[in-house]
């Protein structure tokens, strides 16, 4: 795949400038690594076509790519897409990552995928319709294709009233909120699990995160 320049025309001004002046703001917002959870429920399928929703910086897109995957990584934010491509070029990984600049609440990108993958998909304010992305997540599976779902179970313990408005659910909820129909999907896996999180302050603190992977069953 080629890799195609950001359109600004699918983003909603407000929340495309806060994450642009967020990226903007530092050399790197994330780390680069993958997230540990996609790595552990992902290894050992079969490379096809991915979908990453929400990928920032590109650390699970730029993974995927290495394992054969081809990818879609979609996000809000040009600064955020620029230095992702900027980053698969060098890695020689350019033709296995599109880059396309979404709002997901307004543009979702096109097609079905093998895998697709929705990486603590939050965001403040009330843009983003969250429950109707992921089940928007649901209809871009291709049949005996993967959803994974990781995300936030509640806020930071260094911060407990920093996310107002923002949805933190548990994983059943996540998983309700899917609306599978009945007998297409298997449920792989949905819990939540503590991780360790280093607070600003330099702290170490044990953060409540939850996974949902479902499958689609193949056609028959």
């Amino acid at each position: 795949m080629t890799t195609d320049a950001p359109n600004p025309a699918n983003s909603s001004s407000y929340d495309a400038d806060y994450w642009d002046e967020r990226y903007a703001g530092r050399d790197r917002v994330w780390s680069g690594r993958p997230n540990a959870t996609l790595v552990a429920e992902i290894t050992g399928l079969t490379p096809g076509h991915a979908l990453d929703l929400g990928c920032g910086e590109g650390g699970d897109a730029l993974w995927l790519a290495r394992q054969g995957w081809r990818v879609t990584a979609a996000d809000i934010s040009g600064v955020a897409l620029e230095r992702g491509a900027r980053q698969a070029a060098e890695e020689g990984l350019a033709d296995l990552i599109e880059w396309q600049r979404h709002d997901l609440a307004v543009s979702f990108p096109e097609g079905r995928y093998d895998l697709v993958t929705s990486g603590f998909l939050h965001s403040p304010g009330e843009g983003m319709p969250r429950e109707r992305i992921l089940r928007d997540a649901v209809a871009a599976v291709a049949p005996g294709g993967t959803l994974l779902v990781m995300g936030h179970a509640g806020p930071p313990p260094w911060d407990p009233d920093g996310y107002p408005g923002v949805s933190l659910p548990m994983a059943d909820e996540v998983l309700a909120g899917l609306s599978l129909p009945p007998g297409e999907w298997e449920v792989v896996r949905c819990e939540e699990y503590e991780r360790s999180q280093t607070a600003p302050d330099g702290r170490e603190c044990t953060r409540l995160d939850n996974v949902v992977r479902v499958r689609r069953r193949p056609a028959e």
